[in-house]
């Protein structure tokens, strides 16, 4: 199979998202590899997806499961080699499918080895002048810098000290040693990307993995690599973008346009051009559509349907606004429920309408079991979103494991978590882990097929029902999850129309939980979801069209629309003349 090479293969694509490490062990050292993904392209291509976005693989000490990089332009050893990653990338594209990189350009790991003769220098120096090191407050420098916050809990700010730099000792300011700033982990250290140097460095980047024949990247939060370093640096206590003129001293400021200004003119030397979509998680639709021009990055995720309840009236606001957004920037929109960061859909669901991130977080650290999730409905709705959803204009991304129908893992054992959120917030919340667990892929074996029998144990334990759940119990019956999604996917992709739809359903059929959406594609295709908790009679619209596909089983293909045919509760079917 030929690699498509259309420039704008991007924008209607099904993209899946693969996180390394928990993909598929190939040498049974109980963390997933290159090698371990290779093996199952032809897994990924009877899936019938366009691209992989594989979540960072370079080197890190995995403070935050890879996000903290010591090397860009490497492949961590315990993941492969670079010459691994060029057979995946050949591999990939003789199956037809694309490959994207993350890219984490926010901030580095404190075993980088500019931050390491960061540490040595100076205050004042070039080699501190790549990050942000300030001295700090109070008559001594003990207070931090600013009151900033850390997305994992606690303060942005780390004080230097000598067992950083293995023990050498740290020349000290006026006010002793300095502190440096990261938004994340304290292992995280952010860039300075208003130091030309750190700037070219990343072009550098783009250019390495581009050369490898790399088809895209995705940009790891996008909107906070500008800051409002200037002094006094302002007061600023929550951890997003509170002002939506650009100004917020830390997030989504109009410098960091430059910045992916430049990256466009890198990734349009390259034929046909390189595609990057941004993680911005901005408050304002605005702003977030600037990062989808085609002068920058040329695509910006849209969060709004992951955080959305199942509901048709929000759904439908939702799409339309995504919609309008998406034709206003010559973009296309982005679809996703699942992925490495979130609850999985298929619990989200599960659990009582309305529930906050605080409320989930308070789930995880019941073990899953307050409030009770309800996994038949959890399942029903997932598979109805998605399938709604795939049917959309626009791109679409989903999370491994997602198509196997996955839960998250919500009892973990706390001795077991990884993510830095546990320890950070002081065993108050959970973190991510729940979604990162190794996937099965058979029902039997040590590790159910992740890795050889023989080899080490998950880095995260897998529960016992992932059993049921494997690849191989799915794999042709009918019904099952994963024939559900390869059914749609290929069915999406020969149905692929013009990147715009007709609401065939009136405002008031999608009022509150209980509504109905329905929508037409330029090629007659159509999509029908019932939100509501009872079966309701088919739209009229859709009479003596043919059923291609539903998300619950009854509704057989080919089955002509008439007056009998009954749509069952949180079900989407598509149909076409």
């Amino acid at each position: 199979m030929t690699i498509d090479p259309s420039p704008n293969w991007w924008r209607q694509a099904a993209v899946y998202q693969v996180y390394p490490r928990s993909f598929a062990d190939q040498n049974g050292d109980g963390l997933g590899d290159l090698p371990g993904l290779t093996s199952r392209i032809p897994y990924l291509q009877q899936l019938g997806i366009d691209a992989i976005w594989l979540s960072p693989f370079y080197p890190s000490a995995l403070a935050d499961g890879g996000y903290d990089v010591d090397d860009y332009r490497n492949v961590d050893p315990r993941l492969g080699t670079l010459d691994d990653f060029d057979t995946l990338v050949a591999e990939a594209h003789e199956a037809g499918i694309k490959v994207i990189v993350d890219i984490v350009p926010n901030h580095s790991s404190d075993r980088h080895l500019s931050f390491q003769k960061a540490l040595r220098a100076q205050p004042g120096s070039a080699e501190r002048a790549l990050y942000h090191f300030y001295d700090g407050q109070g008559p001594d420098g003990s207070q931090p810098p600013s009151d900033w916050v850390s997305h994992f809990g606690g303060g942005a700010w780390t004080r230097v000290t000598a067992e950083m730099a293995d023990g050498e000792a740290v020349t000290e300011g006026k006010l002793g040693a300095q502190w440096y700033l990261h938004l994340f982990a304290r292992e995280q250290p952010d860039w300075n990307w208003e130091n030309p140097e750190v700037r070219e460095d990343f072009l550098h980047t783009l250019r390495f993995w581009s050369d490898r024949d790399v088809d895209g990247f995705r940009v790891d939060v996008a909107h906070a690599m500008a800051k409002d370093m200037s002094l006094p640096l302002r007061s600023k206590v929550g951890t997003e973008s509170s002002i939506g003129d650009g100004t917020d001293p830390l997030y989504d400021r109009d410098e960091v346009h430059s910045i992916f200004e430049g990256w466009r003119s890198v990734l349009n030397d390259y034929e046909p051009p390189r595609t990057a979509v941004a993680e911005a998680w901005v408050s304002f639709p605005e702003r977030q559509a600037l990062y989808a021009r085609p002068s920058e990055l040329g695509q910006a995720f849209n969060f709004d349907l992951l955080r959305a309840d199942f509901n048709a009236a929000e759904f439908r606001q939702i799409i339309a606004k995504c919609l309008a957004e998406a034709a206003a920037t010559g973009s296309s929109s982005t679809w996703v429920f699942s992925n490495h960061d979130v609850v999985r859909h298929a619990s989200r669901y599960g659990l009582p309408a309305g529930l906050s991130l605080s409320g989930e977080d308070a789930w995880l650290m019941s073990d899953g079991t307050q409030p009770v999730l309800d996994p038949a409905r959890g399942t029903r709705r997932a598979r109805a979103a998605t399938l709604l959803m795939l049917a959309l204009p626009g791109s679409a991304y989903l999370y491994q494991g997602e198509e196997l129908g996955l839960f998250e893992v919500a009892d973990l054992p706390s001795e077991s978590l990884q993510d830095p959120t546990w320890d950070r917030t002081g065993h108050q919340r959970k973190g991510r882990d729940g979604c990162r667990v190794p996937i099965p892929w058979t029902s039997q074996g040590s590790s159910l097929g992740f890795g050889p029998d023989d080899g080490a144990k998950p880095w995260l334990p897998q529960p016992s029902w992932f059993a049921s759940f494997a690849a191989s119990a799915q794999d042709g019956v009918p019904g099952s999850s994963l024939e559900l999604y390869r059914a749609a996917l290929a069915a999406r992709k020969a149905l692929q129309a013009e990147e715009t739809l007709e609401w065939l359903s009136l405002p008031e059929k999608a009022s509150g939980a209980e509504g109905l959406l329905h929508f037409r594609r330029p090629n007659g295709w159509q999509s029908v979801t019932n939100f509501g908790s009872t079966a309701v009679s088919m739209p009229s619209e859709t009479l003596g069209a043919a059923v291609i596909l539903a998300s619950e089983p009854g509704l057989a293909p080919d089955t002509v629309v008439d007056s009998s045919l009954i749509l069952p509760a949180e079900t989407t079917i598509w149909l076409h003349r």
